[in-house]
């Protein structure tokens, strides 16, 4: 299996099946990809294989997870998902010590190759806590995004 498919496997598994909550800017979503993201789509017949290019078409391949260790790999791309590539992004810099600029450029992907996985990860999901706190919808969502969180950090190996 590879790195992407254990990433959507992980990211799929937290966002679930099919949610129509009103409180969810999203609106319509199922396995993740919301109406609001993708108004073209038929959310209510999505499959999951549909599910799966849009993931790697504009989620993992523009947090350039092939490109990346694979446990910083696996938080950008789930974070990406929830939160959208830009703010993922600079989260994953933020947590790798570099200008956090949006751009996965050359100096963010050697910090990448440089830090230890376990430092990574916790430094990532710690500005990923401070995102989430500092969102509307934390009060009615956050239990769930407190479990994800706790989900990726319980995986680090």
């Amino acid at each position: 299996m590879s790195a992407f498919e254990r990433a959507f496997a992980r990211t799929v598994g937290h966002e679930g099946g099919e949610v129509n909550d009103p409180r969810d800017p999203g609106g319509h979503t199922k396995f993740g990809i919301s109406q609001r993201a993708y108004p073209a789509e038929d959310i209510a017949n999505l499959t999951l294989e549909r599910a799966r290019l849009l993931y790697r078409r504009d989620y993992w391949n523009r947090v350039r997870g092939d490109y990346l260790p694979e446990a910083v790999a696996m938080e950008a791309f789930d974070a990406a998902v929830n939160h959208g590539v830009m703010p993922a992004v600079r989260m994953m810099q933020r947590a790798l010590g570099v200008d956090d600029d949006g751009i996965i450029g050359p100096i963010t992907l050697q910090a990448a190759q440089d830090i230890e996985p376990a430092v990574f990860v916790a430094r990532f999901n710690g500005w990923r806590l401070f995102y989430y706190t500092s969102l509307k919808t934390w009060p009615h969502f956050g239990k769930g995004w407190a479990r994800r969180v706790a989900q990726n950090l319980l995986e680090v190996k």
